[in-house]
This record gives C-alpha cells, structure tokens and sequence, in this order.
C-alpha cells in the first residue's frame, strides 16, 4: 500500500530537526525522504528493523517514524528497545492495518502518534509538526527543578537522569508510565479526567484510546503502591477521574 504523494511545501523557515525513517518499503521511504529532506536539517533511512536500531541509538535524533512491520526487529519490538533506553526520542508508527488492536499495542509500546497507511504527505508533515510542537511547549512547561520529590517522601524523580526511586530503591518504569508519573507529581491533588491525561502525556491523535490511561495506572500503581487494592498516591476520584495524593 502506497502514501497517496501530495506535494507539501512548509511556509516556515527550515527546521532544524532530524528525523529517522525506519521502512522496509523501497517506494514509499523514498517518498517521505523527498517530501522531508527539504523542511529538515538531515532525513535518514534504514530498511530493516535491526540497521534502524543501530542508527537509532548511535546518532541523536528529534524523531523516528518506524514502520509497524518490518524484516529483522519488527516495528513493536524496536519501540519498546528503544524506550528501554534514556535519550528520549518521539517515535510516530506507521501502520497498514486501520484495526484499533494494531494502534492501542503501539501506543502501549510507547509510541507518541500514528499514521495509518495509505496516507498523504499532508497529513503526515501534520503529525510531525504537531509532535515537535508537543516537545517545544513540554520543554517551555518543565520545572525548574529537575527532581520531583512525592509529599511522603516515597517517591523521587530525577527528570535530567530519567530515573524514579521508591524508598530509595529503583524503579522500572517504561517511557509513558516515567511521564505519567512525573505528570502527577508536578500537579499533586489535581484531578485530572482520562482525556486530560491522554491529550496532555500522550498527545495529539491517541483520541478514543482513554482506556490506555488505565491500563498504564494499573501498571505505574502495581509499581509505586504498597496495597494496590487500596492506593493511597493515585486514587480515583470516581466519576471525575484521579489525583496524586
């Protein structure tokens, strides 16, 4: 299945962003690297899962667009690689199947956004705007401290090193369930709806995928909650939606 080509020009100046593609098709990586290659400062691609890693971790990047299937490491497993490290990095997933199973496990994996295939050029110089504009207004609202301590001194975050403590002890936290947490910490006893925490931690286009808040509270509560039968940090605030405590 092909992009439908759309010829896309950007009003703005060039951007200084490098942008990784990861596709195994020949025809449509060439397409978005010609599309590309005029609004940013450098567009790279790997043809395969296991180079796509490679490069991914060897160079900085400001966004990956990672096809879904791929020959080597496929698409789920290079995402959920590359979130196991610490340079954090946007990853937007393209897919050629429209089924919601499909986009709510590369959400879960830690993608930011998707574009289902065929799309246009249009549609995805959009996606990509929006998530840098995503990353520019994150860095604009960071505290000005980098360490975030929980009211009963439990929990520590270190947001420079990426690390989350618990009495101490290290926490293994994936790339959301870090932002998910650190999102909480910095607004305590604020109650925020599944849509507010979906628009404000995972961004534009996961609309109607709510249900991925709860599956990765249950997952950050099973981690930092003495009792998750009786959560005293993340508490539901029933009809509304939770809070830190």
């Amino acid at each position: 299945m092909q992009p439908q080509a759309n010829t896309y020009s950007s009003p703005d100046s060039l951007d200084p962003q490098k942008i990784l593609v990861v596709e195994d098709d020949p025809d449509i990586s060439k397409l978005i690297k010609m599309q590309l290659q005029d609004q940013y400062k450098k567009v790279e691609v790997a043809n395969d899962g296991n180079t796509g890693f490679k490069l991914a971790t060897d160079f900085n990047w400001d966004l990956i667009i990672l096809d879904l299937r791929l020959p080597g490491k496929d698409g789920l497993q290079l995402c959920r690689e590359l979130r196991a490290e610490q340079n954090y990095v946007p990853i937007l997933m393209l897919t050629s199947k429209s089924g919601e199973l499909d986009h709510v496990i590369g959400l879960e994996s830690g993608a930011d956004d998707y574009v289902t295939k065929p799309f246009s050029m249009i549609e995805l110089s959009a996606r990509i705007r929006a998530i840098f504009r995503r990353m520019t207004a994150n860095k604009s609202a960071e505290p000005t401290s980098n360490k975030l301590t929980s009211p009963d001194h439990t929990i520590a975050m270190d947001l420079r090193s990426h690390q989350a403590t618990k009495n101490g002890e290290p926490l293994d936290l994936t790339a959301k369930e870090f932002d998910l947490l650190s999102y909480f910490m910095q607004n305590p006893n604020s109650v925020f709806s599944r849509a507010h925490l979906l628009n404000c931690v995972w961004g534009y286009g996961h609309e109607g995928y709510e249900h991925t808040v709860n599956s990765h509270i249950n997952r950050l509560r099973a981690k930092i909650e003495d009792d998750t039968n009786d959560p005293k940090l993340i508490t539901t605030v029933w009809g509304v939606g939770y809070k830190f405590s």
